[in-house]
């Protein structure tokens, strides 16, 4: 009987183990990160290169070399950001808007109307910033914008599940079934087994898809830099053959962050402080093509603070367990956008509805209503004259 109770007890202290320590505490949130150096705890996190450019703007024209906080000289995102590993020229200027000034209403004015010009679209973030005019407070603000296609849009296949997690999600990709042009998108970067294997995919213009499956939960520019050298060491076959095929999960997804990690804390060598961090992103994929949307601003403003302290066996390229996602254009030397999936639908949850949900949702309302619906304005093409050009 002793032995009973004793076993009793152990099992019920092993379940209270597996309550306590149980819950994956870095699958909470799905965060953006400032850096493609930044880590954090999260497994869902995200990158892209707008905040890195107001940060460019603001360490080179304001402060005038590296940033250093008082009393917070190692605060490792100040370092990362102040090596400016990514930088207006590695993206197309018609991709991106980027300018600062000292804050007034006739900036805001400035900013919306060249938004709208150049992108036809309104920001997220501006109305939410503090805009009271004062001595010495600049605005640093970025947008970038990518719209493009695949060449030729991808097979929509049957729903299935996506790691462990419950529930079936959308994909898209190439089937044993589908028509044999759409291979013609794809290349294989390399493929050591069902877990280690990364894909490019062409589109109707200079914007390329990498995708990379890997479970290593390193920082972007470290996954990165594998991946490259995964590629070069690669003897197999790079052409998407026959036999292969391609799954890759619909994403849609939406997160504005704040950095208080730079905020409120004067700035050395200077008066300064960073008021206000805050970026933006939104980013779409399905089988037709990438739709990506984000925002960066930065005030900065004086301050008075003391600082707080050909022959092969088929290769299944199944995007259905934690993934990587770069963009880069292929004239350019690093990736303008990175996305690490782990939690699918956490990471969806995220996202806006889509255009086509909202145009159903209106439809199946509307009823037969008169249609009262006003013009939409077209959006310029990319390279139209009229765009304002980048702030530069």
């Amino acid at each position: 009987m002793k032995k009973l109770f004793a076993l009793i007890a152990i099992l019920a202290l092993c379940a209270g183990t597996v309550l306590a320590f149980g819950k994956d505490e870095t699958n909470t949130d799905f965060v953006l990160v400032p850096t493609m150096q930044s880590k954090t705890k999260q497994q869902n996190r995200a990158w892209v290169g707008t905040f890195q450019l107001v940060w460019n703007d603001f360490q080179d024209n304001i402060v005038k070399g590296p940033v250093k906080f008082v009393d917070d000289e190692k605060n490792e995102c100040v370092k990362q950001l102040n090596k400016q590993k990514f930088k207006s020229d590695m993206i197309s200027a018609n991709s991106y808007y980027k300018t600062f000034g000292l804050v007034s209403p006739d900036l805001k004015t400035q900013i919306e109307t060249a938004l709208m010009q150049k992108f036809n679209e309104k920001s997220d973030i501006l109305d939410s910033l503090d805009w009271a005019p004062a001595p010495n407070k600049y605005l640093f603000y970025a947008m970038l914008k990518k719209n493009f296609k695949f060449m030729t849009a991808f097979d929509k296949l049957e729903p299935a599940r996506f790691s462990k997690f419950s529930g079936k999600v959308d994909y898209f990709g190439i089937s044993p079934k589908s028509d044999s042009k759409l291979d013609d998108m794809v290349r294989i970067l390399f493929y050591n087994s069902r877990d280690d294997f990364a894909v490019s995919i062409k589109t109707e213009g200079k914007d390329v898809v990498y995708l990379y499956r890997t479970d290593d939960n390193k920082t972007f520019d470290k996954l990165y830099k594998d991946m490259i050298y995964k590629e070069r060491g690669y003897m197999g076959w790079h052409d998407f053959l026959p036999k292969d095929e391609l799954r890759v999960p619909n994403l849609n997804l939406y997160k504005m962050q704040k950095y208080p990690e730079l905020t409120k804390k004067q700035i050395k060598g200077t008066d300064m402080m960073i008021d206000e961090a805050i970026q933006t992103l939104q980013f779409t994929m399905n089988n037709e093509g990438v739709k990506l949307k984000s925002e960066a601003a930065m005030i900065a403003k004086n301050c008075a603070l003391v600082p707080d302290d050909k022959k092969q066996a088929p290769r299944k390229c199944y995007f259905d367990d934690t993934f990587v996602v770069f963009l880069q254009e292929y004239d350019r030397k690093a990736p303008y956008f990175a996305l690490r999936v782990y939690d699918l639908n956490l990471i969806n949850s995220t996202g806006k509805p889509t255009v086509e949900e909202t145009e159903d949702a209106e439809s199946t309302d509307s009823g037969s209503q008169a249609d009262n619906s006003q013009p939409v304005q077209k959006t310029p093409a990319e390279g139209d004259s009229a765009a304002v050009p980048a702030g530069e």
